[in-house]
């Protein structure tokens, strides 16, 4: 809850009106948006992934697939993979599925998000749990997060 905690303290704090949903254990994009009462698309998907060395938080719609390989050539990197589980929890403690779309100060990663997710006036997203959602609008969003933007995702 330590995550949910501080994006609540921090969204209060700059003034961001969002919702909170507090719902069953989800495991999927497709269970959290059905939790969320949202569509599939509005969902921020975010991936921790090890780009060569480095890790990087990666967020796309719920509703796209990632292109490695527009990751491997924005970073003229050679191999990119998902961080496993263990390391995820060690860098987060957070499980796959409960990560949100946060980088400083939320987490400590570079983020990028794909352009898809600016399509909605709105994301949603698990908050550090596989419990809890926040929506919130989309302008806020960028405003906050202030990712580099590039395109990763394929319909």
């Amino acid at each position: 809850m330590e995550v949910l905690t501080r994006i609540r303290e921090w969204l209060r704090a700059e003034g961001v009106v969002f919702r909170e949903v507090h719902h069953e254990p989800t495991r999927t994009s497709e269970e959290s948006a059905a939790a969320r009462g949202e569509e599939l698309r509005v969902g921020g998907k975010a991936l921790l992934i090890k780009v060569d060395d480095t890790f990087r938080l990666f967020i796309l719609s719920a509703d796209r697939k990632l292109d490695s390989g527009a990751i491997k050539r924005h970073f003229g990197a050679k191999k990119t993979r998902f961080a496993t589980p263990e390391e995820l929890m060690a860098a987060t403690g957070l499980v796959p599925g409960s990560v949100p779309p946060f980088g400083p100060p939320i987490l400590p990663f570079p983020l990028y998000t794909d352009p898809s997710v600016f399509e909605n006036d709105r994301v949603a997203f698990n908050a550090g749990s596989l419990t809890d959602s926040v929506v919130m609008p989309i302008a806020d969003y960028r405003r906050l997060a202030q990712p580099e933007i590039f395109q990763f995702a394929t319909p």
